[in-house]
């Protein structure tokens, strides 16, 4: 693979925005389909040259050569552009680009009549543009680029529909947030810049992705810089990757349009924390306590996220708090050490979780609402999309043989194996986590695919007045004339259009199905299956500078996640499908109080931090500066003005005879001067 292919993966997409946004948006009002066409085209490029880079990947042992390109030189230090192909990132380009693709073709269906189609899919190719770069950088300056413009590519998609003023506060704190992590990046780059001298006497770029390698192998860098800089990074992962304490801004970013969710969660912004720990794994493993740190933020997150999925009602809502809780358990296995079984969930995880993001918005496309209060029996209406959503909600439980048991269990089996007391923890709250895991995903199915329908938008608008949580394109094949259904959706019409979604919307749930059953099993499997060897998957992404560990198959683990998972299925069966009992029965109203205020962060954050405290301290300190330094300075330049006036005043007498005096003196003086001086 050449390295202008390479460059062609992030330029396509990249290509495909300016295309959209600045060339033929003008000429897209009659023909707005083609800004779909034109995204899907650049994106399924992408996809195509991905699948090549793997193929290049597969074939190298480790990095593909690609020489980076001078682009400015500070002093002693080169700053490069270039591109860094290894395992770790042909895995993450098939994930990102495949995804992608199938979300775009979802969202040809979900999008349609919605006003600002054309402005959709041109930040869809901006922000699966920006991933693309962040995952292929070499450098870590060029990947900080990328992952501001991440951000910012979320921000505006997340607030999309930015008439609604829940969106456009929901892009805001996600913005806002995320960016507090950021900082802590930022001060990794900026350490790393500053004692570049270090690296220099060593022939090394501080950088240089590879560099940084190399300086953790040989000890340029001490043990207490490796774990602040570990500790930087964490940081920022931490804040895309919606990780306790800076989860708050992932549930309301569901006021974007749900493929956007599905990208977010799947593929692209979450992704990148857990992308970023695992691309700088060398330098986390060489430090204790950045990887306890890891390890037991991402222990905590996994558990915390769980409790608030069990008692969420919007349907979105749930499967968002199922990502924190994944990316949890994502960030728990690197702080185990178990590099592999973290980024092979992170692929698992991909597939299912855009598939129960898509099932959310195809039930949404019929009922209008995503409060699951308000559906039931969808399973009879809607047969593809039930099926295809059980299917992830299995996987995503970690039920044999399914994408998820393989990822999920090796991450408990690698956790158990370390022997440590942190990875004895983290192993406990995994397990814990495994059973709230089951137990919300299935709540969620029983509550809106069994039972009787419950009215959809119209009744919800009838219960709550205004609290529909977005606004929903006419259903394709019931649209009005292209134009956006305002306040109710296709289920509030008499209820005519509780069917299936279009085909444009279930063939990508069907693919996203198919891979949600068997990438666990065939590129992973304890067992060669046919010309796939045994734990390929493993093989294949060993960190660099590591080696493979052959680990075997943990049946006590994999019985003991199996029989949790079933504990969690067979609870909701019980309380949601079968109602044994009431679930308000078994309530205890402060905790549940508790957990569904998202125990109440979001208040110390909003009405504490960002209201009394600092809100608060900022305003006594600007008032301060205004009344002490502001008015000092102005009164202290006009009693000057004043003053200075008066004291010239004093030999402005009107006398001719005083000024051609003074003139005269003067003349003396400059002739004295001169003679004197020169």
């Amino acid at each position: 693979m050449t390295e202008a292919a390479g460059w062609l993966i992030i330029g396509l997409p990249m290509a495909s925005f300016v295309l959209i946004g600045l060339v033929l948006r003008p000429f897209l009002n009659r023909k707005k389909e083609l800004a779909g066409y034109v995204t899907i085209g650049a994106i399924g490029g992408s996809f195509g040259l991905s699948i090549a880079a793997m193929g290049a990947a597969i074939s190298s042992p480790g990095i593909v050569g690609w020489a980076p390109h001078e682009w400015l030189t500070v002093g002693n230090l080169s700053f490069n552009v270039g591109l860094h192909l290894d395992h770790l990132t042909a895995i993450m380009l098939v994930v990102v680009t495949s995804v992608s693709l199938l979300v775009q073709i979802y969202s040809q269906g979900y999008m349609k009549g919605d006003p600002g189609y054309v402005r959709y899919f041109a930040l869809m190719s901006l922000f699966t543009a920006s991933m693309l770069g962040l995952v292929m950088s070499r450098n870590i300056v060029m990947m900080y680029a990328f992952w501001e413009l991440v951000g910012v590519s979320s921000y505006l998609l997340i607030g999309f529909w930015h008439h609604r003023p829940s969106a456009s506060r929901a892009a805001v704190k996600a913005f806002l947030v995320t960016r507090l992590g950021d900082f802590g990046f930022l001060l990794a780059i900026l350490y790393l810049f500053f004692h570049q001298s270090a690296f220099a006497a060593q022939g090394l770029n501080p950088l240089e992705i590879p560099d940084i390698y190399e300086a953790v192998r040989t000890g340029v860098l001490g043990q207490t810089a490796i774990t602040w800089i570990a500790i930087g990074l964490f940081a920022g992962a931490a804040g895309k990757s919606a990780q306790f304490p800076l989860h708050t801004w992932l549930p309301d970013a569901m006021e974007g349009p749900t493929p956007v969710s599905a990208l977010i969660h799947a593929a692209t912004m979450v992704a990148a924390g857990v992308f970023l720990v695992a691309r700088f794994f060398p330098l986390f493993e060489a430090s204790h306590t950045a990887m306890n740190l890891v390890a037991v933020i991402g222990g905590v997150t996994a558990v915390f996220a769980a409790t608030m999925g069990v008692v969420a009602k919007d349907i979105k809502r749930v499967v968002a708090y199922s990502t924190i809780s994944q990316l949890g358990y994502m960030m728990l296995a690197l702080g185990v050490g178990a590099y592999s079984a973290a980024i092979f969930h992170l692929f698992n995880h991909a597939f299912f979780k855009a598939l129960l993001f898509l099932g959310s918005g195809s039930v949404n496309h019929a009922t209008g609402t995503f409060n699951m209060d308000f559906m039931g029996g969808m399973g009879r209406q809607q047969r593809w999309t039930a099926a295809t959503f059980v299917v992830a909600s299995l996987s995503l439980a970690g039920i044999f043989p399914l994408a998820g048991f393989w990822s999920k269990d090796e991450i408990l089996a690698e956790a158990l194996h370390n022997g440590d007391a942190v990875a004895l923890l983290v192993f406990a709250l995994g397990v814990i986590g495994a059973l709230m895991t089951a137990f919300y995903i299935f709540r969620a199915f029983y509550l809106t695919f069994t039972g009787k329908y419950r009215g959809g938008a119209e009744a919800e608008e009838k219960a709550h007045p205004g609290s529909l949580p977005e606004p929903v394109p006419a259903p394709a094949g019931h649209d009005d004339h292209g134009s956006l259904v305002h306040g109710t959706s296709a289920g509030a019409h008499g209820g005519s259009h509780l069917a299936e979604s279009p085909w444009v919307m279930v063939g990508p749930m069907v693919v996203l199905a198919l891979l949600a059953v068997g990438t666990g099993a065939l590129f992973n499997s304890p067992v060669a299956l046919g010309p796939i060897p045994s734990h390929w998957f493993s093989h294949f992404l060993v960190p660099p500078g590591g080696e493979f560990e052959g680990m075997p198959f943990n049946f006590g683990v994999a019985v003991t996640s199996l029989l949790v998972a079933a504990a969690g299925i067979l609870g909701a069966w019980a309380l949601y499908r079968r109602k044994v009992v009431a679930p308000e029965s078994l309530t205890i109203k402060p905790v549940y109080q508790l957990i569904a205020r998202r125990y109440y962060m979001d208040d110390l954050y909003e009405k504490v931090f960002t209201g009394r405290v600092f809100y608060g301290a900022a305003c006594a300190t600007l008032d301060w500066v205004d009344r002490n330094v502001v008015d000092g300075l102005a009164d202290t330049v006009g009693w000057f003005g004043r003053n200075l006036g008066r004291a010239v005043a004093q030999i402005q007498t009107g006398q001719p005879q005083t000024y051609a005096m003074v003139f005269g003196i003067g003349v003396v003086l400059t002739a004295v001067g001169y003679i004197l001086w020169g």
